[in-house]
């Protein structure tokens, strides 16, 4: 007989429940006031919340306006290019290595230095409220390794005997790429897709860091933490994963509809 497995609501309730839990253990515990001061580094959950709510969410909407649609822009380009090598490696199955390594030394260098080198060539916002053209780019860039490993071996779970008929028949690889490899690859490249939420999320935040903006996330919580308002700073903390999960909960039930076939669900 097998075990019950546990609804996906209840895991989350429950792994939430317990974050905030040990939040709390450690705001009361080993995160205390120093003596003689009233910063707090990390305020109890109860701060955190009764802050938002008398700021209002309306108060941090034009800070996560502009991060959000950096994001989003970044998330869109990152996965669309991509998307699109991770297809002409099909075509043009010789590239692989090069492509597999480009991707590699793309997962693999510093944050700090390419986004030192992009505020240089790329700059920040054009106007005030504008998004920054480095976020976006380092929110590209966080997507890209994730999208191209995840449609590179969906792409190579097709059936071989359904790639050997459509061969068989006449047709070319991008007859099987449009046929088999796709339909195949689907769930693979929704799952890097959902994946790839968060990364573009904080690709743009520390974007911001890197300046050129006067809005945003990153720059929000620069001036934060020089205030040493630290209630604040995990309210931004919070809300941002809150965001996160959102736009990953998003694409997560996107797939579910594409693919239903992966859930077990019958396809109408």
């Amino acid at each position: 007989m097998r075990g019950r497995t546990i609804p996906g609501w209840l895991a989350a309730l429950i792994g939430t429940a317990v974050l905030i839990l040990a939040w709390w253990l450690f705001s009361v515990t080993i995160f205390q006031p120093p003596p003689g001061t009233t910063f707090t580094p990390v305020p109890s959950p109860f701060v955190v919340f009764q802050t938002i709510w008398q700021d209002g969410l309306a108060a941090y909407w034009s800070v996560f306006q502009v991060t959000i649609t950096e994001a989003l822009i970044g998330y869109a380009w990152g996965n669309a290019i991509a998307l699109l090598i991770a297809a002409t490696v099909l075509l043009l199955p010789r590239i692989e290595p090069v492509v597999v390594q480009i991707a590699v030394v793309s997962y693999c260098l510093p944050v700090v230095a390419v986004g030192g080198i992009a505020i240089v060539v790329l700059g920040g916002a054009k106007r005030a409220g504008d998004p920054s053209a480095t976020a976006i780019f380092l929110a590209a860039l966080a997507v890209f390794f994730t999208t191209v490993v995840g449609a590179l071996l969906g792409f190579r779970a097709s059936d071989r005997s359904s790639l050997d008929v459509v061969h068989v028949y006449g047709g070319s690889r991008f007859t099987q790429l449009r046929k088999v490899r796709l339909i195949a690859a689907l769930p693979a490249i929704l799952n890097a897709l959902q994946i790839a939420v968060p990364a573009a999320f904080l690709g743009a935040v520390l974007g911001e860091y890197m300046g050129g903006t006067d809005r945003g996330v990153g720059i929000t919580l620069i001036k934060l933490q020089g205030d040493l308002d630290s209630a604040r700073v995990w309210a931004v903390f919070l809300l941002s994963a809150v965001v996160a999960l959102i736009g990953y909960a998003l694409v997560g039930l996107l797939a579910r509809a594409v693919t239903p076939w992966v859930s077990g669900r019958a396809v109408a």
